[in-house]
């Protein structure tokens, strides 16, 4: 398991020296892995001596885990899944405001970028972070979809179903990121403003919501 990083100082300059290594790991961890990735590289782009990484984090394992737990969190802040939702608003709303919010993270060109790069990295290039990131956002992202979707399904869905339909509309969502540069070439003009990724949203919601409407309706008919 990686090591779980804290800041463990108040002085600002370190705080400072920290925030500047999470920042040039996140950059350099998203483009090289891991692996390629070394502790000189990102204390260079940091400005700050090869010792600070240790000092800081512990070794190069505590930067990767700090990184990876760095951007969800400022994610969660920038891009709130519920967007200001009350708790009781339609599943049809929450389900809109969580693929808006799950796009936004996907396509800020910010530090939180990174995070998506590094998440298709361990999966293509696996380390031990893996289970701690599965955990820790995976999982977490996965049950508050679930949830809208079992909502949506009615209480008599069955856990395959609510998770088939989970995994479509997420797989929907990511697809984009991931086959970004395949989707350029075959539609060159498609974009990825705000304007644009509202637009999505509003395709992938309504999508959803009416295969998920013919899908409880095909099995009230099976039912019957």
């Amino acid at each position: 398991m990686f090591k779980h990083y804290q800041k463990p100082f108040d002085d600002e300059s370190i705080d400072t020296t920290a925030q500047r290594l999470l920042e040039a790991a996140g950059e350099i961890f998203a483009d090289l892995g891991y692996r390629a990735a070394t502790v000189r590289q990102i204390c260079e782009k940091a400005g700050a001596n090869v010792a600070a990484i240790n000092y800081h984090f512990g070794d190069k394992e505590g930067l990767y885990m700090a990184v990876l737990r760095f951007v969800p969190a400022t994610h969660e802040e920038k891009y709130p899944l519920h967007s200001g939702l009350s708790p009781d608003a339609a599943p049809e709303q929450k389900l809109r405001a969580y693929i808006q919010a799950l796009l936004e993270r996907i396509f800020d060109e910010g530090p939180p970028g990174w995070h998506t790069k590094i998440i298709v990295r361990e999966m293509s290039e696996p380390t031990r972070a893996l289970d701690t990131l599965v955990e820790e956002f995976a999982r977490p992202l996965h049950q508050e979809l679930s949830s809208i979707v079992r909502e949506l399904l009615g209480s008599k869905a069955g856990d395959e179903a609510v998770c088939l339909c989970t995994l479509s509309i997420m797989s929907q969502c990511v697809y984009y990121q991931h086959a970004r540069s395949v989707i350029r070439r075959l539609y060159p003009e498609q974009s990825y403003s705000g304007e644009d990724i509202a637009r999505r949203a509003d395709h992938i919601t309504g999508f959803s919501l009416a295969a998920m409407k013919a899908l409880a309706q095909e099995k009230k008919v099976v039912s019957q």
